[in-house]
């Protein structure tokens, strides 16, 4: 058995990112981090069909797609909420979708030609139904006392995203056609209230597909709102991959491949108000799944590299609380979400999650435990700095405390920071808390003027927000210096030869200084020829004076964006 144990997973590995002219580095982390827990079991399986949580006798049941051939024959593993394989279901024909019945008392299977019934305590069957054969797979429900299913008639697995597709039920052991067809694996979802979603992929025969809510309480089938996505240019169609009611029934959240996660309003499938917000760049929509505390929405995507691929979010869309991400990316944990695979037990405690990788051909079980209780965060009144003067060029350090309530967080928080100044905002990355509040933000400034530096802490699934705190500085130029070494007695016969140093702090000059060389004497002031600093900072200056008794030379640099200007002189007494 292949399981994991991860305490503490955080969304992704943190990547160094070094100040530019400094050894120092900050570390750039996920926005949020909680103290949740990730079990990674590897499934047996090669494909994907369905999955159902028994929260009653702590079972999670995983089935194995495998349609294609009237030869395959199906697979259900059953596992423990602590990840642990504790049994499989194998059935003569592939299965192709699961629901289980109120009291949790059994299990329903759909196979190629039949429903079967398992006992959730023995794992054995107790019934099966007969019914219509397919290629494809099927999708199973349970609401208000009758299974119901998708029946696609197709003659081969070729024929399936087109197929057209039936919606049957079995109630009391009779299995009956309820009427209702369309084109396309459609997919069902149920809901509390005695409803039931059915939803269409998009494809050749379905441009536009809809979305639709059903009435389940009679014997009869009665269809409430339904909904077409595209507009009259035929854009913005619906690319489903799953949908969710909430937990009151009111909402109806989407995962739809092409915009994201929809938040729609179950009378009439209008947009919500107020919607979650998006997933982050470059992450496709593939599964979403409602708490069963009413708490949380877990949105699937599929992503590569450090780009989330699940976020645990607020379920109420008008808390700002920054989700809880995860990213799957190798062999131990998947790639991506599989679509239609997130489920949470009925109390919210844990979320299960069925990632998958690239070619679609290898599974995973992640049992996520997310923090039950969330806890004040503040900042201290101000942030403090070294050096006291903020220089161009040169490592800035700001310290700053972030306050907690609750219990020590098992990994520890980071907060983040960023610079504003005349060229915008630049993002710094992150800082780790310490154990005693304390963080560091290093940065090296590289513009003179005002820069206001602002710290926050985005709060997870443990932690509030805190109100970011933020501080002012004058950024300055960094200071530059020339020595100079002369001779205290020269003559006209031999010259004058001086030699200096030229030293600028903060960033290097992207062009070796020169400078300017002025000589004055008893017939007044002119201007020698300028000199160019070596690399070592040295320059060398030769004269043949023009006139005896004092002579001074004064050498300058003008300074430039970054740098002040400098100068100094030396006089020496010339004799003929």
């Amino acid at each position: 058995m292949n399981i994991a144990h991860r305490p503490g997973r955080l969304a992704a590995t943190a990547l160094a990112v070094a100040l530019a002219g400094t050894g120092l580095s900050v570390a750039v982390a996920p926005v949020a981090s909680a103290a949740a827990s990730d079990v990674v079991a590897k499934l047996p399986i090669s494909s994907y069909s369905a999955m159902a949580v028994d929260s009653v006798h702590q079972r999670v049941y995983v089935a194995d797609r495998h349609v294609g051939s009237t030869y395959y024959t199906g697979t259900v593993v059953v596992y423990s909420f602590a990840g642990d394989r504790v049994s499989t279901i194998s059935t003569d024909h592939y299965v192709s979708g699961l629901a289980l019945s109120p009291d949790s008392s059994t299990l329903y299977v759909g196979e190629r030609t039949a429903l079967q019934e398992f006992s959730t305590t023995t794992y054995q069957p107790v019934a099966a139904v007969a019914i219509g054969a397919d290629y494809c797979g099927r999708d199973l429900v349970s609401s208000s006392g009758r299974v119901y299913m998708t029946s696609p008639v197709a003659l081969s697995a070729s024929g399936c995203d087109t197929a057209r597709t039936e919606l049957d039920d079995v109630a009391d052991g009779a299995y009956a056609r309820t009427g209702w067809n369309d084109y396309g694996l459609l997919k069902l979802a149920a809901g509390p209230g005695d409803r039931m979603l059915m939803g269409q992929p998009r494809n050749a025969d379905a441009t536009d597909p809809y979305l639709a809510v059903f009435d389940t309480s009679g014997s009869t089938l009665v269809r409430g709102a339904e909904r077409r996505f595209a507009a009259s240019d035929g854009t913005g169609a619906l690319n489903l991959k799953d949908m969710a009611f909430s937990v009151d029934g009111g909402k109806v959240a989407v995962a739809d491949a092409s915009y994201g996660t929809r938040l729609l309003n179950t009378s009439d499938l209008s947009d919500a108000s107020v919607g979650y917000p998006a997933l982050p760049a470059g992450a496709v929509s593939s599964a979403v799944a409602y708490s069963g505390d009413g708490k949380y929405l877990a949105r699937g995507a599929a992503a590569t590299g450090s780009t989330p691929d699940l976020l645990l979010s607020p379920a109420d869309p008008s808390d700002a609380t920054p989700p809880l991400e995860f990213v799957f990316e190798g062999s131990l944990d998947g790639d991506r979400v599989a679509p239609r695979g997130l489920e949470w037990t009925a109390d919210g405690s844990r979320l299960f999650a069925v990632t998958t990788n690239a070619t679609g051909n290898q599974y995973w079980l992640h049992v996520i435990q997310p923090p039950a209780a969330q806890y004040a965060t503040r900042f201290s009144e101000s942030l403090t700095h070294s050096p006291s003067q903020a220089v161009a060029g040169e490592p800035l350090a700001l310290h700053g405390t972030l306050a907690y309530d609750g219990p020590t967080p098992t990994e520890p928080l980071k907060v983040s920071a960023t610079r504003t100044d005349a060229n915008g905002t630049h993002d710094l990355g992150t800082a780790t808390v310490a154990s005693d509040g304390t963080f560091t933000v290093l940065d090296e400034p590289d513009l003179v003027g005002d820069a206001t530096y602002t710290v926050s802490f985005l709060g997870d699934l443990t932690h509030l927000p805190a109100k970011d705190v933020a501080t002012t500085l004058t950024v300055a130029k960094a200071p530059t210096s020339i020595t100079l070494t002369a001779p205290a007695e020269a003559s006209q016969a031999t010259g004058v030869q001086i030699t200096g140093t030229f030293t600028a702090q903060g960033k290097a000059l992207a062009q070796p200084a020169t400078l300017s060389v002025e000589r004055t004497d008893k017939l007044g002031s002119g201007a020698l020829t300028s000199v160019t600093v070596a690399a070592d900072g040295t320059f060398t200056i030769k004269d043949l004076p023009r006139e005896r008794k004092d002579v001074t030379y004064t050498v300058s640099w003008p300074g430039d964006d970054l740098h002040e200007g400098s100068s100094a002189s030396a006089t020496v007494y010339v004799t003929k």
